[in-house]
């Protein structure tokens, strides 16, 4: 499953990030790595971004970007 396929408050464990170029990068720059629990907050008004939390701390991101983040749901 990938992360643009979770509802707000699903919660999930990031298991593999399918990016390896400058996503993939600015991913790993934002905190996104493998190994790390994250809960979906919340979706903009039309879906797009996607509020998520990692490890204490918020961001956004692209509901493009987050089809490249395998996780397993908790």
């Amino acid at each position: 499953m990938t992360l643009d396929q979770i509802k707000p408050g699903g919660e999930g464990r990031i298991m593999k990030l399918q990016a390896i170029d400058t996503l993939g990068q600015r991913l790993l720059d934002m905190g996104v790595y493998p190994g790390l629990k994250m809960k979906v907050l919340r979706n903009a008004p039309l879906d797009d971004p996607m509020e998520i939390e990692l490890d204490g701390y918020c961001i956004s991101l692209r509901r493009k970007e987050a089809r490249f983040v395998e996780v397993e749901l908790l």
